[in-house]
């Protein structure tokens, strides 16, 4: 039976090792090999997105879509500029071709982690199109004829002085708007609103119908970039970069750039609610739509660029008259509550895989015990306490268990030497040894596996959280999100691997126990390129077994003593 136990965690370990080979593969751009992410797995048949060849209405970066040879395309010339607005936590910069969102640097958050971040602070450019970059927001009409795009000039409007443009002390709203050159009867007038503390924009379209005839016409937004990675991807730790679309029937559904390469999409194409979003670690951009408003979602891939967008519903438009179409364009970081307020399942492009359903309560208490300590360091420590206290009973059973294995082991070493020519009589003798001694092999491995999954959702809360990065603990922890500079918490978390190790019975078989000591030390050496505030959480779980740990071994009479292997 003891040699049933260690299968589990040799079963546990493989598991772990594919998990590690899948990470390995998705940072190095190849799928994974055993557990495909949520984009290659097999969803409902649903519409395929519109591409730009079925979809020309739309225009491609850098392309104009052709109109009949019977209508002029001629523009009056404006110049083309650029405009920096500025609140208290965003730089964004609009340029006057569509007025489309080329720049966006978040003001709180900084571009630098770490140490690095002692010598400068410089604000993270989110969205971009410089230093061979793109990331920008878009948005335009398509109908049956040419009409205002987001390659159409515009002019600003108000506020009338450029100077106007940053948000002043004691104003709480930043309102711009843009006009555009008349295109098929058709002036689009796009207002954008920026509030004090907001990392939200209220974008309003005002079609404007100056031809003769009835308009119609149907509003796009989308988000377009390359696929570069955002930086803080590792071999052993990823998160998802890409499109996701979101809807109530259909609900998160995420494509990986190497799916649109494929042309393996598969969303939800026509919904009443939802948005569409383009998520990173950290951090997000999304387009949203009132709840109850027709919309069609689609992405894909153009000129190597990728867009995940929506189209509207067609507004009708009288001559002389006016229709307005609302929307919000959320940029920066992935704050679950700010998230839940702006919209419906917004808050799962914070994502936490499988455990979603332990993850985000395990986030809640984290969130909660930080505003009593008012760090996120001991916050941290003061959860893993706090789960290891709810576990305390299951874990006090799996740790007798293990005293009264470790108790006899002795007396097993010396049965499997004696009987090692007789299999089956060994494994009789070991039996009536269990049952005398009342000893179950299992329960030490059967508490434990219960509480794996807890573990598994706090490091993916603890990994997706962004209120981690650039967090200081003590001294030389200046950020939770990366990488201990002096790797002492490695080195600590090491130690504690080996005592934990050490406490525990040794098997029978000199080279299970040669392997039971490996696998700890692989995952040491592993643990030196995670972040920090993962260490943590590690460091303290293995103190506090170990000290539950020694606590049972006293109680029960058992001498704490190291276990050592003969490495002859």
């Amino acid at each position: 039976m003891s040699d049933i136990r260690r299968s589990i965690l040799w079963v546990i370990f493989g598991f772990s090792m594919i998990l590690l080979w899948d990470r390995w593969q998705i940072h190095n751009g190849q799928p994974a090999t055993f557990f495909p992410s949520a984009s290659t797995a097999a969803r409902p048949a649903t519409a395929s997105a519109p591409t730009p060849a079925a979809d020309a209405s739309v225009p491609a970066p850098g392309l104009t879509p052709e109109p009949p040879p019977s209508v002029s395309t001629a523009q009056p010339a404006l110049p083309r500029q650029r405009y920096t607005v500025r609140t208290d936590v965003l730089e964004l910069t609009l340029d006057s071709e569509g007025a489309t969102l080329v720049g966006a640097r978040l003001l709180k958050h900084a571009a630098e982690t770490g140490k690095a971040l002692r010598h400068q602070f410089t604000p993270l450019q989110l969205l971009t199109d410089a230093d061979g970059r793109t990331y920008v927001a878009q948005s335009g009409l398509i109908g049956s004829g040419p009409l205002p795009t987001h390659k159409t000039p515009m002019r600003l409007v108000e506020p009338a002085d450029a100077a106007a443009l940053t948000l002043a002390d004691g104003q709480d709203t930043l309102t711009l708007r843009f006009e555009s050159v008349p295109q098929g009867g058709a002036i689009l007038r796009k207002t954008l609103t920026l509030r004090r503390g907001s990392y939200a924009l209220q974008v309003q379209h005002e079609v404007v119908n100056a031809g003769e005839a009835p308009l119609q016409a149907r509003v796009y937004q989308q988000l377009l970039r390359d696929r570069q990675q955002a930086g803080s991807e590792t071999p052993f730790y990823s998160t998802f970069t890409g499109p996701a679309v979101y809807s109530d029937a259909a609900k998160y559904q995420k494509v990986s750039f190497d799916d649109i390469d494929k042309g393996k999409i598969a969303i939800q194409q026509r919904a009443p609610d939802g948005y569409v979003a383009m998520v990173q670690h950290y951090f997000v951009s999304a387009w949203l739509l009132p709840d109850g408003v027709e919309r069609e979602n689609f992405v894909r891939k153009v000129d190597g660029l990728y867009a995940v967008g929506q189209i509207g519903p067609t507004l009708t438009v009288a001559p002389g008259e006016s229709a307005r179409f609302g929307a919000q364009l959320y940029v920066g970081p992935q704050e679950e509550k700010v998230l839940e307020a702006l919209a419906p399942g917004l808050e799962l492009v914070k994502d936490y895989g499988w455990l979603t359903i332990l993850a985000k309560p395990l986030y809640w208490l984290l969130e909660k015990i930080h505003g009593l300590v008012g760090n996120w360091g001991w916050a941290i420590v003061a959860l893993v306490v706090l789960i290891k206290a709810a576990f305390y009973w299951l874990n006090a059973s799996a740790y007798r268990s293990m005293a009264k294995m470790k108790a006899i082991n002795p007396r097993l070493m010396e049965m499997r030497e004696r009987l090692k020519d007789k299999p089956q009589l060994l494994q009789q003798e070991m039996m009536k040894l269990y049952r005398d001694e009342k000893v179950n092999p299992l329960g030490g491995c059967l508490p434990i596996l219960i509480q794996i999954p807890v573990f598994i959702a706090l490091y993916w809360v603890l990994l997706a959280s962004v209120e981690m990065r650039n967090a200081p603990w003590v001294g030389w922890i200046v950020d939770l999100s990366s990488p201990d500079p002096y790797y002492v918490l490695p080195l600590v978390m090491t130690l504690t691997t080996i005592v934990q190790t050490a406490l525990n019975p040794l098997p029978p078989d000199p080279l299970q126990a040669k392997l039971m000591w490996l696998m700890p030390l692989i995952f040491s050496v592993i643990f030196f390129f995670f972040p920090a505030g993962l260490v943590l959480y590690w460091i303290t779980n293995n103190i506090l077994t170990i000290a539950q740990q020694a606590v049972i071994n006293h109680q029960m009479g058992v001498p704490l003593k190291f276990n050592l292997p003969s490495f002859k």
